[in-house]
């Protein structure tokens, strides 16, 4: 907090944000790896890292090098030129992922619009003018408004009405659920390979390859919103790897940046039907965050980095294992460091609460579950201490 400004005017500064959520009278002012401060120079353990955004933890030096550099050479020259670190990006991404063309945005609310006008306009192309792009219910797919129609939050059920139509909702891990949605209307399907609003719910790899072939007999694209399981969070670059399922069009974002605004859309040669006007943005694929993704892309496309979040995911289980065991709780389930533990009653909210009062910053997507997104370089004594944590939060509500 700047020297100048008193906690009285900070509080009377914050009644100029629009309450579009719920937050507590706090703010932060630096952060560093797993940790992060408030006004009141209080630290707080982040398991939540901006909800799976900063990959690599707060102000790791790969994305405050990238970000210094290339701001003394060029920021911005506009989407109607290429700039260098835009396309040198847009070829590794490529290569990683096994695509053809990508299309940078800003946002994955962002990049599933685009993934969901390409589909459409794939369809029109390829399967006379077909417009459904089946869905999962329970999923989240992004808050524009035709992400939000995609997604199948209850939540956004009676908001914004009328919905965008054309996305019927399957039930994930039920293929015939699917197939029966399937009709000359039909142009794609899209899913996470795990639902993290939902509560970290996963599609089985044997799903996953089922729902592969099942598109590909159909003759639909398979759309794969990796904008949460991406870049490593499940422990490998993508979570559809863990099924060698290829989809013909991937979003991504969140951790794609390690805590910049950045996300992409990607398609294979096949899918890829945009032409010159048919999407944009003033600031999609600018020098300065193209340059940070590239410096994260290849800080985490590394064997041995995705090795060991695959062994601190596996710590993180345990630990979390132990301790429904110790206090009689449910299921941990997820991939990754993308966890959620089911606590067994409604109490979720309040655990968060008295969490962040101890120092340790933890999520609830459901009023039974929490959360933990932690940074994928958590290390095992951070973890320890984030257990140690909530063992005592917990101890304390159930006592």
């Amino acid at each position: 907090m700047q020297a100048t400004t008193t906690t009285t005017e900070l509080f009377d500064a914050m009644q100029a944000v629009m309450p579009i959520t719920s937050r507590p009278a706090l703010a932060f002012v630096r952060g560093r790896g797993s940790w992060v401060w408030d006004h009141e120079d209080r630290a707080y353990l982040d398991f939540v890292q901006g909800w799976a955004v900063n990959a690599l933890g707060h102000c790791p030096e790969v994305v405050t090098r990238a970000l210094n550099e290339q701001s003394h050479t060029l920021i911005n020259c506009g989407p109607a030129y290429h700039n260098l670190p835009a396309v040198l990006y847009a070829r590794a991404l490529a290569k990683a992922s096994g695509m053809d063309h990508v299309f940078l945005a800003n946002s994955g609310a962002e990049a599933n619009e685009g993934a969901i006008k390409l589909a459409r306009k794939w369809g029109a192309r390829q399967r006379d003018c077909a417009y459904e792009i089946i869905t999962f219910a329970d999923a989240f797919h992004g808050r524009t408004l035709a992400t939000m129609s995609a997604s199948g939050k209850p939540e956004f059920a009676a908001l914004f009405e009328p919905k965008v139509t054309g996305f019927p909702k399957a039930r994930l891990n039920d293929l015939a659920s699917v197939e029966a949605l399937i009709s000359p209307r039909t142009a794609a399907v899209m899913l996470e390979p795990v639902q993290g609003e939902a509560g970290v719910v996963a599609a089985s790899d044997d799903f996953l390859r089922q729902l592969r072939a099942l598109t590909r007999k159909h003759g639909l694209l398979l759309v794969a919103d990796e904008i949460q399981t991406g870049m490593g969070r499940t422990g490998r670059l993508f979570a559809c790897e863990h099924a060698a399922v290829q989809p013909d069009v991937m979003t991504l974002g969140k951790g794609l940046g390690g805590g910049v605004p950045l996300a992409a859309l990607l398609a294979t040669r096949e899918a890829s039907c945009f032409e010159p006007g048919d999407q944009g943005g003033t600031f999609n694929g600018n020098p300065l965050m193209a340059a940070v993704g590239l410096a994260v892309l290849e800080h985490i496309d590394q064997p041995a980095f995705l090795v060991r979040v695959r062994a601190q995911a596996a710590y993180l289980r345990a630990r979390l294992e132990r301790l429904s065991v110790i206090h009689g709780l449910g299921a941990v389930r997820g991939r990754g460091l993308l966890l959620a533990l089911d606590l067994g009653r409604d109490n979720a909210a309040e655990v968060v609460r008295i969490a962040r009062e101890r120092g340790l910053l933890l999520n609830a997507p459901r009023a039974h579950l929490l959360r933990f997104m932690p940074a994928l370089t958590v290390s095992r004594e951070e973890i320890d201490e984030a257990m140690t944590r909530l063992d005592g939060v917990i101890a304390a509500l159930c006592g």
